[in-house]
């Protein structure tokens, strides 16, 4: 896997393979902060439930988590996003298009390859 810059010239790692556990590799290497909710996820929602059903869906939301969080400046982004949003709006059209634009990321981010 190759890493790529970000624009301003920063490192962003490599998105992995897309299973659980290289997920996970990459998290505990690159975006440690996200290892603790990861890890209580896959207790409840996996290991706890004895069934592999939910298993699509978390390697789905822990793909997007790690592809904002691997780029600290699309991270702070999409949380200014959603903090101003949650705290400094005083008008729903405006907080609306705040989240919409987060949301937007958080869909584009699902497209990302392994390697990309």
């Amino acid at each position: 896997m190759a890493a790529h810059a970000a624009e301003s010239g920063s490192f962003v790692p490599p998105m992995p393979e897309r299973t659980a556990a290289a997920l996970r590799r990459a998290i505990a290497m690159y975006t440690p902060k996200l290892l603790p909710d990861f890890e209580e996820h896959w207790k409840w929602a996996i290991a706890d439930s004895y069934s592999a059903t939910p298993l699509p869906a978390f390697v789905a939301f822990w793909w997007g988590e790690y592809a904002i969080a691997r780029d600290p400046e699309l991270d702070a982004h999409v949380h200014d996003l959603e903090y101003r949003a949650a705290y400094e709006c005083t008008d729903t059209a405006e907080a609306k298009a705040l989240l919409e634009e987060a949301s937007k990321i958080r869909y584009r981010v699902r497209e990302l390859e392994p390697g990309e």
